[in-house]
């Protein structure tokens, strides 16, 4: 007799690697990366950081000194002081876990949304497709840090905001690649087996389908981290994110903008604290790329 069941558990076989394999190949091409491990090198400096910043500096981040007020830095205060006397090294520390907080969960946002409706787009087609297109053409008309803006402006000012907002302006980014995926992988043989199974729809793009899409969400997810820690300064340096006295690094950046002729240090240490951390994402990123891609694999 017939055992659909077999059958089914033999197309899930074909259509998904072997994941130990799989991340076994994909982690000794992306060791061999020197570029992708100096990423991971500083991403694991931030994030360990960020974790102990209470064992790593003395200093209380929001702490007001007067008598402590414009140190250049020294030997007690590694990075200076700021115009109130709190140590700037103390506030670039916590300010990391603002920011990766801000990246991870906005970027979750976009996913979340953005995935399940670029997946039903790719699969069903039509004029469903037609329709979530064209609101998608509507977002991507907006560049990402005005759509942002314009989100923090009507929800109103703060870290639980800009969060929403950049999560919210991620996910045409996310509709866009995964549709184009599901485009690509819904014309795959094992797919057609799987319908004429009579497999429902839902069951098909989540066993069959998405599975063979994780690649390009992952890497894209990096990226989209570092711009999301990228847009979130810009957003903190405009007055719209976290508010005083939160450590946020675009706030200081902005709030040490008047000194930087007097006090260079208050503007510097967080614009590099900025632009590390965005580079280690996006160096992870491109080592990802170029480690989930089985043509590159086999040219290494």
């Amino acid at each position: 007799m017939f055992d659909k069941g077999k059958k089914i558990d033999a197309l899930s076989n074909l259509s998904t690697p072997k994941k130990d394999t799989e991340l076994r190949q994909v982690w000794r091409h992306l060791r061999r990366n020197r570029l992708a491990m100096a990423g991971l090198a500083i991403l694991c400096i931030f994030v360990l950081s960020a974790i102990f910043a209470p064992l790593i500096t003395p200093f209380d981040p929001i702490k007001i000194d007067f008598g402590s007020a414009y140190q250049a830095p020294s030997s007690e205060h590694l990075l200076g002081t700021d115009w109130l006397g709190r140590d700037n090294f103390s506030r670039i520390l916590y300010g990391a876990r603002i920011s990766l907080l801000i990246g991870f969960i906005s970027v979750a946002i976009g996913m979340v949304i953005g995935v399940p409706v670029g997946a039903l787009s790719g699969y069903y087609g039509g004029k469903f497709d037609l329709l979530i297109q064209r609101i998608i053409d509507i977002l991507i008309a907006f560049p990402g840090i005005l759509l942002a803006i314009v989100v923090v402006t009507i929800l109103g000012v703060g870290v639980e905001n800009v969060m929403i907002a950049v999560g919210i302006a991620s996910v045409p980014i996310y509709t866009r690649l995964v549709r184009g995926s599901v485009l690509s992988v819904k014309e795959q043989g094992y797919v057609s087996a799987a319908k004429a199974l009579g497999i429902g729809d839902m069951r098909i793009i989540i066993r069959h389908i998405m599975p063979n899409c994780l690649g390009p969400i992952i890497v894209q997810s990096t990226f989209q981290i570092a711009t999301a820690i990228l847009w979130a300064a810009g957003l903190g340096f405009l007055g719209l994110g976290a508010q005083a006295p939160d450590p946020e690094w675009g706030r200081m950046l902005s709030d040490g903008r008047q000194y930087i002729r007097t006090a260079h240090h208050l503007t510097t240490y967080p614009g590099l604290a900025i632009f590390f951390m965005v580079l280690g994402f996006n160096l992870i990123g491109d080592g990802m790329r170029d480690a989930l891609d089985p043509r590159s694999r086999r040219h290494r």
